[in-house]
């Protein structure tokens, strides 16, 4: 029978679902912005090369999440129009929920979701699982390329004189570029909006800038940046 869950729960549950995958894995989201543990479980699954489709909704994509799908060899990435639905499935269960594959949402929203056993709602999985299947038919692949990602960094490099992306200046800092993201968000630099980090008065006085490429808008920084 069908699981309730809160927002905690589905976390749970959504980290589970991922580690127990044998077969295959579904993962339908809007936006696609994933935390370290989810992506430390996508790798593993990438390891054992379990067949990952990931479809997502939204067209600007992060550079750091570009650079870091480009690598997984097993993971297909879609991306599909005017998506909504927020669906997550292995070989024997389903998740349907409002929780994004986004780390603000499982950190800081209050969401709901209901988890569906295939032993136990045959019918309800198999349709989740049919509707799944025709949104991957109905999305567009996506292929990442470190050359996208590469042309897209020089180009704001050179017109931007010396200003970098963040991505570069985390791996200058010799940090991840989640933990400089995180820590521009401490300091008031940039914030969250609708998926997407955004910068604020104090980044902008701060030096940074925002620019729009193929995939979203990103920032940059002057290369002497610091706190």
């Amino acid at each position: 029978m069908a699981k309730f869950l809160n927002t905690s729960g589905t976390t749970y549950h959504l980290e589970e679902m991922i580690k127990k995958a044998s077969d295959r894995l579904i993962l339908i989201s809007p936006y696609l912005k994933l935390n370290e543990r989810v992506k430390e479980l996508l790798e593993d699954k990438n390891r054992l090369k379990i067949d990952i489709r990931i479809v997502y909704g939204k067209s600007d994509l992060q550079p750091e999440e570009i650079n870091w799908l480009k690598n997984l060899t097993f993971i297909r990435t879609s991306f599909c129009k005017n998506l909504h639905a927020k669906c997550y499935m292995n070989e024997n269960e389903c998740i349907i929920t409002s929780l994004n594959l986004y780390e603000f949402s499982q950190i800081n929203n209050n969401e709901m979701g209901i988890l569906i056993a295939r032993d136990a709602d045959t019918q309800l999985y198999s349709d989740a699982y049919e509707e799944a299947q025709r949104i991957i038919r109905i999305s567009e692949e996506v292929r990442m390329s470190v050359d996208k990602v590469n042309e897209m960094s020089t180009t704001s490099e050179n017109k931007e004189y010396g200003k970098i992306t963040i991505a570069k200046l985390a791996s200058q800092l010799g940090m991840k570029t989640s933990e400089l993201s995180a820590k521009m968000i401490e300091n008031g630099y940039l914030q969250e909006i609708a998926g997407e980090l955004r910068l604020t008065q104090l980044g902008s006085e701060k030096g940074g800038e925002e620019k729009r490429g193929k995939f979203g808008i990103f920032t940059i920084w002057h290369k002497n940046f610091n706190f």
